[in-house]
């Protein structure tokens, strides 16, 4: 009964207190005969209901449904308590009757507005296991903080094809191994952009499609690695629909925390770092803070390869031991994730490909890029960014290899997340491709270009990526 229903974006049990609500208001205006059972029946729904949801926790989208059947009810009832008693006439009770009944309407529309993100089904061959690691490096310093002896330590959250599951198996909840991690990250990602934190509650109901510490599938093989960077304040499981639809194509996922920079990260210790990363507003100085985070990220990416090369080894004895394949891997990542992701190709030469999710390169150009890259980026213009198509172009034109821009048509920044899957669809926000097309468009391209990358796959990359928006291909030595 607190299964959101896709498209109502409301559960059965909060579908049967909007309908009980709008019963008490219409009660008032039917014929005398049906006006006792009906108002009886709503009433009783509603009180039903209510207790119910005040049990499994009360969205508060719910809140004005609440608020106006109970304005509505005593009208409702009172011919009833009455008897024969004459009732106010029609044009005096008609702005109440329209109150109550715009009041309850806001329930539905914030709810789609700020719905409990719904994910898409994964359309791979495998079932999609999840699981959380924590990684500390003994040689670098945490560079955020000035404890002398303090070691930077990163979370990550794996995506890999699993076996199939029982379908009573729980499902992992989305933004935290706990609800109380996960309300923590929600909180602080509202706060981020300065939402009030009640916004988001949806997000830490929501549950994914990756089946927690689920068994490593198939019979011995060797599985891709793309390694995920997230958005500046962004989290590991921004891009939960993706790493889903990539994991369940046969790629093993590593998304990042990077503490100090993400919006919130939950240590094992219980310990909970927020941001530490905040822009002066003068483009100088954030372009040169920018450039220092960036490297850092890029540097979290290449310990996070090496642990994971350890894990390949079996070290620990770990279940993933032997089925990561660490001579095909990906560097990717959103926004300033994906600046870093382009760093991290320059650094590590363990990288065999890259691909940017609306992100504008930071840091050194030099060396030049020596991976395949794809990089996917909303429309840009000088007036919107007149620095960033220049810096890209000058990347992916410098570049070693063939390198491909896509520029998705409909996209905002926020496309290459999961945002439009909880968010109000405001196309400067999240773009006007949709809840459902916004995911598939972005899974869809990336594994056009990881299976031709990573796995030999289409002799015909351009022609593939190209269904997916307006494209430009770099070729090493000549540009365009």
């Amino acid at each position: 009964m607190t299964e959101i229903i896709t498209g109502l974006d409301l559960s059965p049990l909060e579908v049967l207190a909007l309908l009980s609500a709008v019963a008490l208001v219409v009660a008032r205006w039917l014929p005398a005969a049906a006006r006792p059972r009906v108002t009886t029946a709503a009433g009783a729904v509603f009180l039903l209901s209510a207790i119910w949801l005040g049990v499994t926790g009360i969205r508060w989208q719910l809140l004005p449904v609440l608020a106006g059947a109970a304005v509505a009810a005593p009208f409702a009832f009172s011919p009833l308590v009455r008897g024969r008693a004459r009732r106010v006439r029609w044009w005096l009770a008609l702005p109440g009757s329209l109150a109550c009944a715009s009041l309850i309407a806001t329930g539905p529309v914030t709810a789609w507005a700020f719905p409990v993100p719904v994910f898409p089904e994964p359309s791979g061959g495998f079932a999609v296991g999840t699981r959380v690691l924590q990684w500390t490096d003994p040689d670098r310093p945490e560079t955020f903080t000035a404890d002398p002896l303090d070691r930077r330590t990163v979370v990550a959250q794996l995506w890999y094809p699993a076996r199939d599951g029982s379908a009573d198996v729980a499902r992992a909840r989305y933004l935290g191994r706990t609800e109380d991690e996960a309300r923590t990250v929600s909180e602080a990602l509202a706060g981020g952009v300065g939402l009030p934190g009640f916004l988001l509650d949806g997000l830490p109901r929501a549950r994914t499609h990756a089946i927690p510490d689920a068994p490593v599938a198939g019979a011995g093989e060797r599985f891709p690695i793309v390694l995920f960077s997230p958005g500046s304040g962004g989290v590991r499981t921004q891009n939960t629909a993706w790493a889903e639809q990539l994991a369940s194509h046969g790629y093993v996922v590593a998304a990042l925390d990077h503490p100090y920079d993400s919006a919130a990260v939950v240590l094992a210790d219980g310990r909970t770092i927020t941001t530490a990363t905040v822009s002066t507003g003068d483009r100088d100085e954030d372009d040169r803070l920018g450039a220092g985070w960036t490297a850092v990220r890029a540097a979290d990416l290449g310990f996070a390869l090496t642990r994971l090369e350890g894990l390949d080894r079996g070290d620990g004895a770990d279940a993933l031991a032997g089925r990561l394949d660490t001579g095909r891997v990906a560097a990717t990542g959103h926004s300033m994730g994906g600046a870093a992701a382009l760093q991290a190709a320059r650094q590590d030469h363990r990288f065999d490909a890259v691909i940017d999710l609306d992100g504008y390169p930071r840091g050194p150009l030099t060396p030049d890029l020596g991976r395949p890259t794809l990089a996917l980026t909303q429309a840009i213009t000088p007036a919107t960014d007149p620095r960033y198509l220049p810096q890209l172009t000058e990347v992916l034109t410098r570049g070693t290899a063939t390198n491909h821009r896509l520029t998705v048509p409909g996209a905002a920044h926020l496309t290459f997340t999961d945002g439009p899957l909880y968010l109000p669809p405001v196309p400067s926000v999240v773009g006007s491709l949709g809840r459902a097309e916004s995911p598939r468009v972005v899974a869809a391209a990336t594994l056009t270009f990881l299976d031709s990358v990573l796995r030999n796959g289409t002799g015909d990359l351009a022609g593939a990526l190209a269904a997916y928006g307006e494209l430009s291909v770099f070729h090493p030595g000549n540009g365009r």
